[in-house]
């Protein structure tokens, strides 16, 4: 009798504890019928507008994706993994596309994510990470399309300064060094890589410096989308407009408008809509189980444009109709 007791004692204790594990644990969660992709800038320039229009594009055609974008406003990692950690928390996202700020830096973070979402990078990559894919320019080819205009620009040569957000990102470094390739052997000097922390204010002032401490300055070339206007503005402001030849990255309609008018010698353009776009449709193939997409070298490289004079009004024509402004 006494060890009967015992046993239907122990018996109602597993019971209540296995009740109390169930009650703890919550249930798997069913399979989301519509999965959510995170898209996050590293800045705000209008470059992301554009990209953004490709997300939704790519939204709008999918019924099951929706896009949480996130747009990092002052520029920095602490920021940008912020972001990171609300996508996957709050948004529960599946898939992350990002431009990393710092693709040493951020590793640890990056490849965190990658545990618990699908991770792309666009525009700039890391890749030493776990991200799954690279999805946007050859930034060294790219950087040596801007040596051959400011070549083109200066066929006598001079010295020119070069100016981006920051040196550390993996686009920034890419497009610099493929700068400096395309200008060995040739009569242009750079002086130095001026950053400003993706602050266009600053940028502002970096190149207004520059004409003051290098009066013999022939021409500037600005890595990021937002250096060309800045480099503009603070040209205009000494009356220097036509007289220092101007490089630049990405159609800004600043950007475009100046080399109409000849102020802008030419620029090299990104697809940022493909890289909304693309970025989304991709991850939307992943997530439905083809990773075909998916290529052997992990990069799908999306073609940059040079636009000069010649071809300004054509290329902003196309822009327009693309982004719906016509």
């Amino acid at each position: 009798m006494k060890r009967s007791t015992q046993h239907s004692f122990i018996c109602l204790v597993a019971l209540v504890f296995a009740m109390s594990v169930s009650c703890d644990s919550p249930a798997p969660r069913p399979p989301k019928a519509v999965k959510t992709v995170a898209f996050i800038t590293n800045t705000t320039s209008n470059f992301w507008m554009i990209a953004r229009k490709g997300c939704e594009k790519a939204d709008a055609e999918l019924a099951d994706v929706t896009v949480a974008f996130k747009t990092t406003n002052t520029g920095t990692t602490d920021e940008q993994n912020r972001h990171i950690r609300d996508a996957l928390n709050r948004d529960e996202a599946d898939a992350i596309a990002i431009s990393p700020i710092d693709a040493v830096g951020q590793k640890t973070v990056i490849n965190e994510a990658a545990k618990r979402a699908l991770v792309i990078t666009q525009d700039s990559d890391a890749p030493d990470s776990d991200r799954a894919l690279y999805l946007g320019a050859d930034n060294r080819a790219a950087g040596r399309q801007a040596g051959e205009l400011i070549k083109k620009a200066l066929p006598q040569g001079g010295k020119i300064m070069v100016f981006v957000g920051k040196r550390e990102v993996q686009n920034a470094r890419e497009r610099f060094e493929g700068l400096k390739e395309s200008l060995q052997g040739s009569k242009v000097e750079i002086i130095d890589l001026m950053t400003d922390d993706a602050n266009q204010t600053r940028a502002r002032e970096n190149a207004y410096q520059t004409v003051k401490k290098y009066p013999d300055i022939a021409g500037m070339v600005g890595l990021w989308s937002y250096n060309g206007p800045a480099i503009l503005q603070a040209l205009k402001l000494e009356n220097m407009l036509g007289k220092i030849k101007i490089v630049c990255f990405d159609d800004e309609r600043e950007t475009l408008a100046a080399i109409k008018e000849g102020t802008i010698f030419g620029t090299v353009a990104q697809q940022p809509f493909e890289y909304g776009y693309q970025a989304v449709q991709s991850a939307a193939k992943v997530l439905r189980g083809d990773r075909s997409v998916i290529p052997e070298s992990k990069t799908i490289l999306i073609p940059t444009v040079v636009i000069q004079r010649t071809d300004v009004d054509e290329y902003t024509k196309k822009l327009d109709q693309l982004l719906g402004s016509t």
